[in-house]
């Protein structure tokens, strides 16, 4: 007979609606909270045997309250919210999920670049606003439109979702190029390069590498000021990677194109952020961390905690 567990899930809402999470009650009793505070943290999960969470941090005196945990589930890929150390000490595995977005992830990308290529919110705008019906011309060929085709799309971290997005680059006919944050990394389809020749050398340059020592602050004033001045940039990776205000000033030197960021240092972003400066409305495009959020990559994530239970489950079997 299947051992039953109590099991917290702190921050559905983070999730939507996902089918799959109904699956969790055939491993006991579940009990799901839309979102928890810090203060909360504690006693929600103080009789808990399993807790899921995706942004919720659960700190060593969070942990110590909880003296019959045994698992805990991380519903993403990173797990900076979650003591590694107590939860090391009081032999409490993290299991997260990886490759759930992957597809999504490259998918929003290259939507983002050909929106931007193609100055879709601009034309957009343009026949909203009436300026199309008074122009007196069928069309309007004053934004500059470019192919994909010949250019060179520059990927900083070939992961699992920087290789999709070379993949798809690569299909509309762009020279892939990438950058080896670890400097360990080695593709053989695609040309690895040094940083100053991606930086001088990319007409896209589009970031999806993890947050950590050799990432943080990567993309400063001084990377981005020896970019192509018709360069877009393009980050998907994590908040902190571009420097914010590094950016901003550099969109308003004109040094690059255009920009767009799915992520920030602060999410949700700060209403005094300087990327929301309306000086900067036409050149950057803003996305509030969707990227990673298609349907089928939600279910396939609460599929892959799932599936982290079961692998618990069985190796405590075997002990």
């Amino acid at each position: 007979m299947r051992k039953t567990y109590r099991i917290v899930v702190l921050d559905a809402e983070t999730l939507g609606e996902v089918e799959a999470l109904k699956n969790l009650n055939n491993w006991g009793d579940v009990k799901v909270y839309p979102h928890t505070t810090p203060q909360e943290v504690a006693i929600r999960i103080s009789k808990a045997d399993i807790v899921v969470t995706n942004k919720v941090v659960l700190t060593s005196s969070d942990l110590a309250a909880a003296p019959d945990l045994k698992l805990i589930c991380v519903a993403a890929t990173g797990i900076n919210n979650v003591d590694l150390q107590a939860a090391a000490n009081r032999n409490i595995p993290v299991k997260n999920v990886k490759g759930y977005s992957t597809h999504g992830v490259a998918q929003q990308t290259i939507a983002v670049v050909l929106s931007l290529i193609h100055r879709l919110p601009f034309l957009d705008a343009y026949v909203k606003n009436g300026s199309y019906s008074k122009g007196g011309m069928f069309t309007y060929i004053h934004e500059e439109i470019f192919e994909l085709k010949g250019k060179v799309f520059g990927i900083i971290g070939l992961g699992e979702i920087g290789r999709q997005v070379a993949v798809i680059a690569s299909a509309l006919g762009c020279e892939v190029i990438y950058y080896s944050t670890s400097g360990k990394h080695s593709d053989p389809d695609y040309r690895r390069v040094e940083w100053e020749e991606l930086l001088t050398s990319s007409d896209i340059l589009s970031v999806h590498a993890p947050l950590n020592a050799q990432t943080k602050g990567l993309v400063d004033y001084v990377a981005m000021s020896i970019m192509k001045p018709k360069a877009i940039l393009h980050n998907a990776g994590r908040g902190g990677i571009v420097v914010e205000e590094d950016l901003c000033r550099i969109l308003k030197e004109n040094k690059i194109g255009f920009a767009a960021l799915d992520v920030y240092v602060q999410e949700p972003l700060a209403i005094e952020s300087p990327l929301l400066d309306p000086a900067l409305k036409d050149r950057l495009l803003l996305t509030p961390h969707t990227a990673w959020a298609a349907k089928e990559s939600r279910e396939r994530l609460v599929w892959g905690i799932i599936q982290n239970i079961k692998e618990w489950e069985e190796s405590a079997d075997r002990k």
